[in-house]
């Protein structure tokens, strides 16, 4: 239908199912789609002790992959966004994570980390591209009154990711070896394709941005702001994420099950503060709840040097993972409802300010690392220091997010 659903008449005619029926059946295919793009992202730093034992790198080098596909991420998602402008979303999405199980079954075959590295780059494109453009696709398709809950529905499959996809990695890799880990993806990634192709409408086409309307959100500072705030927040959280896995077992003696174990509380909390946001969202407001979650977050990287066992790294960890998820919902529907008509261009951008910010974050922790073990660091003193890093990104974040809503309220934008 040329020029996307424009209407509830042309949806109607449209559509195969009604329309109540076509947008529950596009909500669950494109969470589930986010829960593989979450695995995706998130399979190096879960499986990354074995990664580095098996290809023969240093922790420092292999926590690299993370930031290198965040780059790429981050570059990828709003000229990705403009060059797809006026595809399919039914296709386009549909072609992404076909793309993403080929890329991910390719990197479970490399032989070097030299040759996975410009792999790894390519596959994770299809992460630049579905995330912020399956969040365009459901809020054109949910009526306006439900719009914020939808967009955070399909959110919570990065929730979901966390609490099973991050253990599960963590447990293949240390078990039978990160490659397997990587063909999970692969698998994951061709059902979802499946899935989205049997559910999405066809003719869902989000108004495509010019370059004139690209300029003007690019330059605005108070959106432009709001986007920097994702990124920071990022950068202050993976700074520290990156290295769970080899910080547990350095630090606490950890083995594979109390690893994952780790991740899956980390991951279960996730959740839960994703759902609790994304039921409450729309009474409660995204800009009123970002400073409250980003503030949570700053509590436990605060409270890290007190974590020196299972049981108080469990609780300190408890207020970061419960609003993890929630603060990107959060900010994703904030930028929604503050400039409607950008929505797309705005939500490919904050993607690409949360890749950013995990590119920052995992360098500068990897850049870290490598100075402690330069210095003669052993164990997990190779990562001290990384928590209060984190925690001056996190308070930036928090610092810009207020400034940021005084100006929205200024211009009558809030």
């Amino acid at each position: 239908m040329p020029g996307g659903l424009q209407a509830k008449a042309a949806e109607d005619a449209a559509l195969a199912l009604p329309p109540a029926d076509t947008l529950r059946g596009a909500r669950w295919a494109l969470m589930f789609g986010n829960f593989v793009i979450g695995c995706g992202v998130m399979v190096v730093a879960g499986s990354l002790n074995d990664l580095t034992r098996s290809l023969e790198v240093s922790v420092a080098l292999g926590g690299q992959l993370i930031a290198i596909a965040a780059v790429v991420m981050c570059v990828g998602a709003p000229l990705l966004a403009a060059v797809v402008g006026g595809w399919d979303r039914r296709r386009l999405l549909t072609l992404t994570l076909v793309w993403y199980a080929l890329g991910h079954a390719a990197s479970a075959l490399m032989p070097s980390y030299a040759a996975l590295t410009p792999v790894r780059g390519l596959t994770v494109l299809a992460a630049a591209v579905f995330t912020p453009q399956a969040a365009a696709a459901i809020g054109w398709l949910a009526p306006p009154a439900q719009r914020g809950r939808a967009i955070t529905f399909i959110f919570l499959g990065w929730s979901v990711a966390s609490v099973f996809g991050m253990p599960l990695h963590s447990f293949i890799g240390e078990s039978v070896g990160w490659r397997w880990a990587f063909a999970l993806v692969a698998l994951l990634a061709a059902s979802g394709a499946v899935w989205v192709w049997r559910v999405m409408p066809d003719g869902v086409r989000p108004p495509a941005m010019n370059l004139r309307a690209w300029g003007g959100v690019l330059t605005h500072p108070v959106l432009m702001a709001i986007v920097a705030v994702t990124a920071l927040s990022a950068a202050g959280q993976f700074t520290v994420f990156t290295y769970f896995a080899p910080y547990y077992k350095e630090a606490l003696g950890a083995g594979a099950t109390e690893i994952s174990l780790l991740f899956a509380w980390f991951g279960a909390f996730g959740l839960a503060g994703n759902v609790l946001f994304s039921r409450h969202v729309d009474r409660i407001g995204a800009a009123r709840a970002v400073p409250v979650l980003l503030g949570a977050v700053a509590l436990s990287l605060l409270l890290w040097p007190l974590a020196d066992g299972y049981v108080s790294m469990a609780c300190v960890v408890v207020p970061w993972a419960f609003s993890i998820f929630a603060a990107n919902s959060a900010q994703q529907v904030r930028l929604g409802q503050a400039a409607p008509a950008q929505a797309s261009a705005l939500m490919a951008l904050n993607t690409s300010a949360i890749y950013l910010g995990q590119a920052v974050g995992a360098a500068g922790g990897g850049a870290m690392v490598a100075a402690q073990a330069a210095a003669g660091s052993q164990g997990h003193e190779l990562y001290a220091g990384l928590h209060w890093v984190g925690l001056a990104w996190v308070i930036a974040a928090l610092l810009l997010s207020a400034w940021a809503e005084r100006r929205l309220h200024r211009t009558g934008m809030a």
